[in-house]
C-alpha cells in the first residue's frame, strides 16, 4: 500500500499538474480531493499541450482510474466541455470517476460569486468568479445539491425548488437581479446528470479498496497552501483545504494510508489575485521572470503577480502540510540572473521574525530579509544530474532545503516531464 499527496506549497500555479502528472505514472489511481473548475493546470503529454481544470491529471493513462473526489465542487457544464475537449484529441475518459457526494456548482453559484465579488469594491477578494465559494458556503450550509442528486429528476426538483427561493431573494433583493426559474435548471442539470451517471461512483470506497489491495494512490491537491481556507493569507484564500490532511476529507480515506507529501515549488514565488506578497517584485526583474515563465493564468490569463522565493512561507507550508519532500520547478527561469535572492525571515517593527503570521496587517507590513546569492549563466534545460547543474545553481538547490528544512524529489529545468529530473523513487520510498 502506498498513498502520496502532492500539494501546491505557495499560492498555486507551482506546476502541481506537472508533478502528479509524473508521479502518476506508477500509480493506480490519481484522485483529486479539493477544488472546482477555477484551478488550472498545463500538463504536456507527448508533446502535446493540454490546459485542464477539474479532470484529474492521471486521466491520460487508460490503465489507471483518475477520481474527482467527494471534497471538490463539480461545474457539470464545464466538466462536460473539458470531456470533449480532450476526446477530440484522441483521450479516452473511460477510466473516470466523479464522487456521487461531490458538490454541484449551479448557475446562482457563479452569478452570486461575481455579483458579492464586485459588490465588495476595493475590498474584493480577487475570486475568478467560478461560483466555488458559493458552493463551498451552500455545502457548509446544508443547502448544498451533491452530483447523486442530479441522477434524480425529482429529487433534483425538489431541492432546487427549495434552494432558490432563498437564491432568488437574495438576487433580487441585494443584488437587484432577476430571479432563476426552477424547471429550466432541472431540466438542464438532470441531462448533464443523464451525461456524467456513467463515471458516477461511491469513490471513498474505490480508494480504500485499491489501498487495501496494495495499490498505489495518488492524491492531487488544487491550489496551494497559502489558499488554505483555515491556513492561508486568509480572507484572500480559496474555499477548502488544500493542504495534505484536506485529501483525506476529500477523497474519504484515513491519515494512516498517507506514506509520503510532496509540496510542488517554483523556484521564485507567484501569486494571482488580490492578498499580501512580501517578497512581490515591481522592477524589470519581476517583469523578466513574468515573461521568460510566460506566468499568466491557465483558468483566467491573468499576470501573475511575481517575487523572490519566500522560504517563511515555504516552512509554513511544509509544517501545515507534513511535507515529507519538495518537487522544485522552474529552476532554468533564474537563469541568466546575477544575484538570485531568498526571503530568510521578516522584519516587523524592529524584530525578526522566521515564522508567517497570521495578521494581515503585520504581513503587509513586513519586510522580507534577503539572503543574496550569486547566480548562473549557463543555459540548464537539458540537465538530467543535479550534479551536473552550474555549482551556483547546485548552491541554490542546497540552500532551499536547509531553509525549508525539507529535501528534495525533483527539481524541473523546463515545463515538460523530460525536463523533471528525479533524484529517487518516492514509491518505493513509500513502500520500504
Amino acid at each position: 500500500m502506498a498513498g502520496i499527496v502532492v500539494v501546491g506549497s505557495q499560492w498555486g500555479d507551482e506546476g502541481k499538474g506537472k508533478i502528479t502528472n509524473f508521479i502518476a505514472r506508477d500509480a493506480d489511481m490519481v484522485v483529486r480531493y479539493q477544488g472546482g473548475n477555477n484551478a488550472g493546470h498545463t500538463i504536456y503529454v507527448n508533446g502535446e499541450k493540454f490546459e485542464l481544470s477539474s479532470i484529474p491529471s492521471g486521466i491520460f493513462d487508460p490503465k489507471k482510474l483518475a477520481v474527482i473526489g467527494n471534497g471538490s465542487v463539480v461545474n457539470p457544464k464545464a466538466l462536460l466541455e473539458e470531456l470533449a475537449s480532450i476526446h477530440v484529441k484522441g483521450v479516452t475518459t473511460d477510466n473516470l470517476r466523479i464522487s456521487d457526494r461531490a458538490h454541484v456548482i449551479f448557475p446562482y453559484h457563479i452569478l452570486i460569486d461575481k455579483l458579492a465579488d464586485l459588490k465588495k469594491g476595493d475590498g474584493k477578494i480577487g475570486t475568478t468568479g467560478r461560483g466555488i465559494g458559493p458552493a463551498y458556503m451552500d455545502k457548509a450550509a446544508r443547502t448544498g445539491i451533491r452530483v447523486v442528486d442530479l441522477l434524480d429528476e425529482d429529487v433534483l426538483r425538489e431541492r432546487l425548488t427549495t434552494v432558490l427561493a432563498e437564491k432568488n431573494e437574495l438576487l433580487e433583493k441585494i443584488y437587484n437581479h432577476e430571479a432563476l426559474a426552477v424547471e429550466p435548471l432541472v431540466q438542464e442539470f438532470y441531462a448533464y446528470g443523464q451525461q456524467l451517471a456513467p463515471y458516477v461512483a461511491d469513490t471513498a470506497v474505490l480508494a480504500n479498496e485499491y489501498l487495501e489491495q496494495g495499490k498505489r494512490v495518488l492524491f492531487e491537491g488544487a491550489q496551494g497552501a497559502l489558499l488554505d481556507i483555515d491556513h492561508g493569507t486568509y480572507p484572500y484564500v480559496t474555499s477548502s483545504s488544500p493542504v495534505g490532511g484536506g485529501a483525506t476529507i476529500g477523497a474519504g480515506i484515513g491519515p494512516t494510508k498517507i506514506q509520503r507529501v510532496v509540496g510542488v515549488m517554483k523556484a521564485y514565488t507567484s501569486r494571482v489575485g488580490d492578498g499580501p506578497f512580501p517578497t512581490e517584485l515591481f522592477d524589470e526583474v519581476g517583469q523578466r521572470i513574468r515573461e521568460v515563465a510566460h506566468e499568466y493564468g491557465v483558468v483566467t490569463g491573468r499576470p501573475r503577480r511575481i517575487g523572490w522565493l519566500d522560504t517563511v512561507i515555504m516552512r509554513h507550508s511544509a509544517r501545515i502540510g507534513g511535507f515529507t519532500h519538495l518537487a522544485l520547478n522552474s529552476l532554468d527561469v533564474l537563469s541568466g540572473l546575477k544575484t538570485v535572492k531568498i526571503a530568510v525571515a521578516y522584519e516587523l517593527d524592529g524584530e525578526t521574525l522566521t515564522h508567517y503570521p497570521a495578521s494581515l496587517g503585520d504581513i503587509r507590513r513586513a519586510k522580507p530579509v534577503y539572503e543574496e546569492l550569486p547566480g548562473w549563466e549557463e543555459d540548464i534545460t537539458e540537465i538530467k544530474q543535479r550534479a551536473d547543474l552550474p555549482i551556483n545553481a547546485q548552491k541554490y538547490l542546497q540552500r532551499v532545503e536547509e531553509l525549508v528544512g525539507v529535501p528534495l524529489y525533483t527539481f524541473a529545468v523546463g515545463p515538460s516531464n523530460e525536463q523533471t529530473n528525479v533524484l529517487f523513487d518516492i514509491w518505493k520510498d513509500a513502500e520500504a
